[in-house]
């Protein structure tokens, strides 16, 4: 992310993040489906291995081919690792940076991890059909993420985003409470939701990004990378105080409660990216003074 922030421009890197975050979708469309089919041959061992194998891979790519990034280096600062990760929690501005991406994971990872459990014991998708149903999701989202920045470079960012979080609250409360129906109708709600979620990714980032100076991006990135995770973990344990399941085979009780707080928390993300939108312009009316 600080990369493709130090090579992009502003109005380019709507488009930069948009490509990168295809990445997500391609996890959708491989990992899950990929991961549960071989789970279910050679034991649920199996996609942990296959990760290593991956990352083995993917690290032997970036060491002989990813070209150095250094011209951040050129700025020299005085300060320790440890005095610039603090100087960088300390900015103001900064904090309302990793706010606004803490908000965003929160409304996106709540759902996350029950999702599986919702769709087979509410919405009586088999576990045939569940691979499927990623794969859809994940191919929505391979095609709506270079859409999405490319519009977020040429439209305001933060207008993108508003929209797509609107569309994003309508598809969670329609989905939360949804009683069983047809595949067709649960497949096409996921397209809906996961294209809701990933059009605020590329928007909300791409603002982010821009926020810090160069000398600040690596410490600034680092910081709302752990956010981003932190913010999951947290989603993903108020969830579980707040759904409930008597048995392994019964419908999750609750899950429209989630739904009602997501939307609580996507207004206030709103609220966020349209700060960190005024922060923006205010520093680029300070740069042409």
């Amino acid at each position: 992310m600080a990369i493709v922030a130090d090579l992009f421009p502003l109005h380019q890197r709507g488009r930069a993040m948009g490509f990168m975050q295809m990445g997500f979708g391609a996890s959708q469309v491989l990992g899950i489906p990929i991961s549960l089919y071989i789970a279910n041959h050679w034991g649920w061992q199996s996609p942990f291995f296959m990760i290593v194998g991956l990352a083995s891979i993917i690290w032997l790519m970036v060491v002989l081919k990813l070209r150095p990034v250094t011209r951040h280096l050129e700025l020299k600062t005085e300060k320790t690792a440890i005095k610039h990760l603090w100087h960088t929690i300390r900015q103001r501005h900064y904090r309302i940076g990793f706010l606004t991406t803490a908000l965003l994971s929160l409304g996106g990872f709540m759902m996350m991890p029950w999702g599986s459990a919702f769709a087979v014991n509410n919405l009586r998708v088999s576990y045939e059909q569940l691979p499927v149903l990623f794969m859809a999701s994940g191919i929505a989202a391979l095609i709506i993420m270079p859409l999405v920045g490319k519009l977020s470079d040429k439209i305001d960012k933060v207008k993108i985003f508003t929209v797509a979080a609107i569309w994003m609250m309508v598809i969670v409360v329609i989905y939360t409470n949804l009683a069983p129906v047809h595949i067709a109708v649960v497949m096409i709600l996921n397209i809906l939701m996961m294209i809701g979620i990933m059009s605020r990714i590329v928007p909300a980032m791409a603002l982010v990004s821009a926020l810090p100076k160069m000398q600040d991006r690596g410490a600034f990135m680092s910081i709302n990378s752990s956010l981003q995770q932190i913010a999951g973990g947290v989603a993903a344990g108020v969830g579980g105080l707040i759904v409930v399941q008597k048995t392994k085979t019964s419908p999750l009780q609750h899950y429209d409660t989630l739904g009602y707080l997501i939307l609580v928390i996507i207004v206030a993300n709103i609220i966020q990216v349209y700060r960190v939108g005024k922060l923006i312009k205010a520093q680029k009316h300070m740069d042409k003074l």
